[in-house]
């Protein structure tokens, strides 16, 4: 098990960096678009601040004043708009000369492009970044001066720095989660391969130890056919037991493999609709046979109207075999097995019962289970395996049906089997 648990560790590990490595792309990406984003909506606001100051005449001076002196440039004073976030409004002539401002101290030539520019402004307590647009003003068709202002980054950098937590925060919870859906979807994954894996597990210690006692016999005769025979009828004997152990082995090695193999859901699309009254006539007079040869009475009750199912007619008289095969073999002469096939509402009923040694109460919850046998009243000098109910019931469940028993012991059972019908 420690295989699968690296296995699943490895598919957890390789599922969180595949992923994790997309989602730290897509938040770098996300955050530069949602920084350029913001940005936009910051510059779009601050244009349309300035266009508003350029079309108000209370916030315009005569540009054509470009001969005043140095010392002669006005202070628009508090000439910002009310309430806004402007730090500073500057005017320049055409000639890119300072004509007047508002706010902050300003250079005397505009020395910069017009457009958008973040900028740092030194004060005596701190930095301050603050986001600048310079704009050319034109009036009839013709450059008459530039409006420069400035606002401050302040609202735009919280913005970012909420984006920026949220990230930060948010990309690790993701990766963890990442890694969680990772370990659980290894563990879906791995599932078929564990299930293969304990199959062939199961097998190989059922084949071992069922195998083992009748290899011990075989070696056990072979041994004593070799000797220098003092009876032929013991040698022959010891010949017959081989024979008979090796035809009990094959048997229960067929079975094993079909358990095996068939230990998923079947392939539904090989079912084909079969009458089951007419199938089961045929197992009828196949079992009638076996029926005079150990002194049963073996009663079929076969209904006239078809019975149809969508089924592996192989598979199905396989089960319904082995179900009678059961109650042949714990039957005793002289005693009576009955077959009953009839419909119930929507499904298709199979029952076979007989009046045989019974099943004890405590037991009936464990026959289907692999080799499992009643040992108060059953043994391998039966010839049986215990695989016979387990095959039957993994049949009927392939083919969406039930199994149920019933049995009282020293009085008999009651298989019965459910399977939904189907229309011709």
């Amino acid at each position: 098990m420690f295989a699968f648990a690296r296995s699943r560790r490895n598919l957890a590990y390789l599922f969180a960096f595949s992923m994790g490595s997309i989602l730290v792309v897509f938040a770098a990406i996300a955050y530069y678009f949602g920084v350029e984003e913001q940005l936009q909506v910051f510059d779009e606001e601050l244009y349309s601040t300035s266009k508003a100051i350029a079309a108000n005449a209370r916030h315009r001076i005569s540009i054509e004043r470009s001969q005043l002196n140095q010392d002669d440039i006005p202070i628009l004073g508090n000439g910002l708009p009310p309430g806004s976030q402007v730090v500073y409004i500057r005017w320049y002539n055409a000639k890119k000369k300072l004509v007047g401002f508002s706010g902050a101290n300003p250079p005397r030539r505009l020395t910069i492009a017009p457009g958008f520019h973040t900028v740092q402004v030194n004060t005596t307590t701190n930095k301050t970044w603050l986001r600048e647009l310079t704009l050319p003003v034109i009036q009839n068709n013709a450059l008459i001066g530039y409006l420069q202002i400035a606002t401050p980054l302040a609202p735009l950098r919280e913005s970012i720095t909420r984006i920026r937590l949220f990230l930060t925060l948010g990309v690790p919870v993701t990766l963890g989660t990442i890694g969680i859906t990772g370990w659980f979807l290894g563990g879906l994954a791995m599932q078929p391969t564990r299930r293969a894996y304990e199959q062939l597990q199961r097998f190989t210690a059922d084949a071992s130890h069922e195998l083992r006692a009748p290899v011990a016999a075989v070696l056990s005769n072979a041994q004593v056919a070799l000797m220098p025979p003092q009876d032929e009828s013991e040698q022959r004997f010891r010949l017959e037991k081989i024979e008979e152990i090796a035809k009990s082995m094959s048997t229960l090695i067929s079975n094993l493999l079909f358990l095996a193999r068939h230990e998923g859901p079947f392939d539904i699309t090989t079912f084909k609709n079969i009458n089951l009254v007419e199938l089961m006539r045929s197992l009828v007079d196949e079992y009638q046979k076996q029926a005079v040869a150990k002194n049963l009475n073996f009663i079929p009750y076969l209904p006239e109207q078809p019975l149809y199912l969508k089924a592996d007619a192989d598979l199905l008289r396989q089960a319904v075999g082995n179900l009678l095969t059961n109650a042949f073999k714990y039957t005793p002469s002289g005693g009576t097995v009955k077959l009953r096939i009839f419909p119930r509402g929507y499904r298709a009923v199979i029952q076979v019962e007989d009046n045989g040694i019974g099943i004890p109460a405590e037991d009936l919850p464990h026959i289907f289970e692999r080799f499992y046998r009643v040992d108060t009243v059953r043994s391998r000098q039966t010839g049986g395996f215990g695989l016979g109910l387990a095959i039957a019931q993994q049949i009927i469940q392939a083919h969406g049906g039930q199994i149920t028993a019933n049995s009282v012991l020293e009085q008999g059972s009651i298989f019965e089997i459910q399977f939904p019908r189907v229309d011709k």
